[in-house]
C-alpha cells in the first residue's frame, strides 16, 4: 500500500465486535473497531469510502453465507473479517468446520486483489473465571485462523499473544464485548499489522495504573453478578434459538464516504 495514497474502498465483515457492540449503545448507536479503522485510514486517504456489514449474534458460516458475496460485490481493496467466537460459545463447536468457512472467505477476498486483516482471540477464562471450559476452543481457534491466513497471504493482528488485552478495562460490563478501550485497542492492533502510517506497537503497552488485586470474596460475587445479568439471559436466548442479531441487518451496507464518526453508528 502506498504511504501516500492508502486504501480506497474498507470492506468490514464479520459478528458483534466489528458491528461495534460494547462501544456505544443501541440509543446513541455502536461505533466499534471497525469505524475506528475507518476513522484512520481516512487521514491517510480522505477519499476512502467504507461499508460495514457485520451483524451482531452471527456465526462464522452465517457471515460467509451473508456477507461474503456482497463484501465481494463492493470490490475492496481492504477488507477485514473477524468471525468464530459466537462459535466458539456454542456446545457445538467445531474448530475445523469454522476454520473452513474462514479460510473460504479469506481465498474469495485475496484471489480478488483485496488486501484482508484478521486478528486472533484473548484467553477468555482470564477476563471470566467461569468461561475456563471454553478456553481449549480459542486456543483451537487461533492456531487455525494462524494457519488460514498464512495460507492466504492475510495480515494478522496476533492480539491474543499480548497479556494487556485480557484487562478488564478492555472488556464491556457482560464480558464478551470490548469496551470503547478495547475497540481502540483492536484498532490500533490492526493498523500496526497493516503497516500503516504512524502505526506502531503502543497498543500492546501495560495500562497503567495497574489494577489493584481483587480478594476471592469479591472475585466471587463479582462472578455471579455476571451470571445473573449477563450469562442467564444468554442462556436463555440460546435455548430458544434466538439470537441477539434477529431482525438486524447492517449499519453501513454500502460504500459511504467516512464523517464524523456519529455517523458511522448504527441505526
Amino acid at each position: 500500500m502506498s504511504d501516500t495514497v492508502g486504501y480506497s474502498r474498507y470492506v468490514a465483515l464479520g459478528d458483534s465486535q466489528t458491528e461495534g457492540v460494547g462501544d456505544g449503545d443501541d440509543q446513541v448507536g455502536v461505533r466499534g473497531l471497525a469505524d475506528r479503522l475507518a476513522e484512520r485510514l481516512v487521514t491517510i486517504n480522505p477519499d476512502l469510502r467504507y461499508a460495514n456489514l457485520a451483524v451482531r449474534g452471527k456465526l462464522a458460516g452465517q457471515v460467509r453465507a451473508e456477507q461474503l458475496d456482497a463484501a465481494l460485490a463492493l470490490r475492496p481493496d481492504l477488507a477485514t473479517v473477524v468471525a468464530g467466537v459466537n462459535d466458539a460459545l456454542r456446545p457445538g463447536f467445531d474448530a475445523d468446520e469454522v476454520a473452513e468457512h474462514l479460510d473460504a472467505m479469506f481465498a474469495a477476498l485475496t484471489t480478488q486483489g483485496t488486501a484482508v486483516a484478521t486478528l486472533t482471540f484473548p484467553d477468555v477464562a482470564r477476563i471470566t473465571p467461569l468461561a475456563r471450559p471454553i478456553s481449549g476452543r480459542i486456543t483451537a481457534l487461533n492456531d487455525r485462523i494462524r494457519a488460514s491466513a498464512e495460507r492466504h497471504g492475510v495480515v494478522v493482528a496476533d492480539t491474543a499473544r499480548h497479556p494487556v488485552v485480557t484487562d478488564p478495562r478492555l472488556w464491556s460490563t457482560d464480558r464478551l464485548h470490548a469496551s470503547s478501550l478495547g475497540h481502540q485497542r483492536i484498532a490500533d492492533a490492526l493498523a500496526h499489522a497493516l503497516e500503516l502510517p504512524g502505526a506502531d506497537d503502543h497498543w500492546t503497552a501495560p495500562l497503567q495504573p495497574p489494577l489493584p488485586a481483587r480478594s476471592p470474596l469479591t472475585t466471587a460475587a463479582d462472578e455471579l453478578r455476571w451470571v445473573a445479568t449477563f450469562l442467564g439471559p444468554w442462556l436463555r436466548r440460546r435455548l430458544t434459538g434466538r439470537s441477539s442479531g434477529d431482525g438486524r441487518t447492517a449499519k453501513r451496507p454500502e460504500l459511504m464516504p467516512v464523517r464524523d464518526h456519529a455517523d458511522t453508528r448504527a441505526r
